[in-house]
């Protein structure tokens, strides 16, 4: 196969102007435990890209997506959708790990990468209190914002609190909002980063229409992954796209927040990559946590446009890569934050929350170290009931 068969994408790679300064693999926080080398791999793609040859680069599937590489580069070559297209190449030869087909059919299947029935989407909303009403506008509810809650919101036992709180949180703020309800399918981002391409335009199709018929005109999703995707990668609509901290810090600054309770505890906040880095919602949270009256916010030496990675996005959810054989991303981070004295270790991503919460049952720190989403720490500054 030649470069002219490859698919094409959406950003031109500009290989030409690659000068292998090394920016990209210097500032790859999976190339610190990983044979990932972005700078050989784009040398190599220009070289030789048969699928053959890609075969052997098992270190593709150790990329996170996180979009450094492509930030810091100064020619401007986008190395992730590099990366992004080499997948590509391998889904359409069948030649994946497992784990990543078996994500792939769930999605293709069920519109979700997780094997859960369509039918189950909004059990989420179990347990939620008697007068937390949710609009369902695929019912004929009609409703200001539409919440994109996600897959891994709608499905993940733990995760399922995170949309819990943010209804709570909105019911007390007086937001009109409703959701898709079971007519919710996968954002495609991570479809996309695994390499299935067909499947994430169909996806998109799908989405856009739903969008379109449900007249939705401000969306708003708790994860950073679903929210990039439809804010930067989908088509412009007539609709605007939020993270859920933007929302909130609104209400805060609108006087339609209130917190009635102390949060008498040391927190540091970790930056997601796709919020922070990839789109520059770095103040929002921070202004949240700094508004929660008794809260004491210390910074990471690595933050913001600096944050490290988790190691959760690009797939990763669904695919044991040859760097988890080294130590997770997520174990440093989680001993930043002891070391920082941290009692509450925030994020505002549902896979950073997974991630970063096994790291600390991995290292033992169970005891002293809790990990939340912003959205429960801002539920519990309110004193919502618990969900």
């Amino acid at each position: 196969m030649t470069k002219e068969q490859l698919p094409t994408s959406e950003n031109e790679f500009h290989l030409q102007s690659c000068y292998q300064c090394g920016t990209c693999t210097g500032g790859c926080p999976i190339a610190r435990k990983s044979r990932l080398n972005i700078r050989r791999l784009v040398a190599e793609f220009i070289l030789n890209c048969d699928v053959e040859h890609l075969r052997e680069k098992l270190e593709l599937w150790d990329c996170t997506t996180c979009k450094t590489c492509s930030i810091r580069c100064p020619m401007g070559v986008n190395p992730m959708d590099l990366i992004i297209e080499m997948r590509s190449l391998l889904v359409e030869e069948g030649d994946i790990p497992e784990t990543v087909m078996n994500a792939l059919e769930s999605v293709n299947r069920r519109g979700n990468p997780w094997g859960k029935l369509r039918s189950s989407r909004t059990e989420w909303m179990k347990g939620l209190p008697d007068d937390v009403k949710v609009k369902d506008v695929s019912k004929g509810d009609r409703a200001s914002f539409l919440y994109f809650v996600g897959c891994t919101p709608s499905f993940d036992a733990r995760i399922q609190k995170i949309p819990k709180a943010l209804a709570f949180i909105l019911r007390e703020a007086k937001v009109d909002f409703g959701i898709l309800g079971n007519d919710e399918q996968c954002c495609g981002s991570e479809i996309r980063r695994m390499g299935e391409l067909g499947l994430y335009h169909k996806i998109v199709q799908k989405n856009m229409a739903s969008f379109n018929t449900y007249n939705a005109e401000h969306i708003f999703t708790s994860c950073p992954h679903g929210f990039n995707v439809l804010k930067n990668e989908y088509p412009k609509g007539k609709f605007e796209v939020y993270h859920a901290t933007q929302v909130l810090d609104a209400l805060l600054k609108e006087g339609k927040l209130f917190f009635r309770q102390e949060i008498k505890k040391v927190v540091t906040y970790h930056d997601p990559c796709f919020l922070g880095k990839q789109n520059k919602v770095f103040n929002e949270p921070r202004t949240l946590l700094m508004a929660i009256p008794g809260l004491t916010l210390r910074e990471f030496d690595r933050s913001r446009e600096r944050s490290l990675c988790c190691e959760g996005g690009g797939g990763r959810m669904w695919v044991e890569a040859s760097s988890d054989k080294g130590q997770r991303l997520a174990l440093n981070r989680v001993q930043d934050a002891v070391d920082l004295g941290a009692q509450v270790l925030v994020t505002a991503c549902p896979f950073c929350l997974l991630t970063l919460e096994d790291a600390v049952k991995t290292s033992g720190y169970e005891k002293i170290l809790q990990v939340m989403d912003i959205i429960e720490l801002i539920a519990e500054a309110i004193q919502a009931p618990s969900v």
